[in-house]
């Protein structure tokens, strides 16, 4: 299945349960029921899942689904949220490491873009969350959340070769 904003290729939620959640594909698959090839196949995009496997999916790792409908991404907005979904797979390895960062940019932002502070006030909050709810805001594919991301306080979590790989596959994906 092909996951479409506008003719931008988006983040597939699959994927984006398992960023959120930080499981591999197989223990996806234990919880919900099916195998690590068919999260895989699912992830690929070489088989569709149902919207009601993407329910049970998404309750396997303790979070929902909801259908998104909105002004379509574009490629930047698309872009945006594959390079925060690489942020959101090292937050589920690394979450201390992560959250020590945001923190330190945040305040650094808050410092130097005063024109911003609405937007920098709103993730001020969200390093207080659970990781997965962290995860999730940062995954959100709301225009709101596309706003917010314009400004995000995880600059300097990927290193140039994590980035890199992030835009690679950006790039074959899109």
């Amino acid at each position: 299945m092909t996951y479409l904003f506008g003719n931008i290729r988006a983040v597939n939620p699959i994927k984006t349960v398992r960023s959120v959640v930080g499981w591999t594909q197989a223990q996806l698959a234990l919880s919900a029921g099916t195998s690590q090839p068919t999260i895989a196949a699912y992830e690929s995009g070489t088989k569709s899942p149902a919207w009601s496997t993407l329910e049970r999916v998404a309750h396997a790792g303790g979070l929902a689904i909801y259908p998104f409908v909105g002004p379509p991404m574009t490629r930047e907005d698309a872009r945006s949220l594959a390079l925060h979904e690489a942020i959101a797979a090292k937050l589920a390895s690394r979450p201390e490491h992560v959250v020590a960062i945001a923190r330190r940019n945040i305040a650094t932002m808050l410092d130097v873009n005063p024109d911003a502070a609405a937007l920098i006030g709103e993730w001020d909050r969200i390093p207080e969350l659970t990781i997965p709810q962290i995860a999730s805001r940062m995954l959100d594919p709301s225009e709101h959340a596309r706003e917010l991301r314009q400004v995000t306080p995880f600059a300097g979590v990927l290193d140039a070769r994590e980035r890199a790989a992030a835009y690679q596959s950006f790039r074959g994906a899109a």
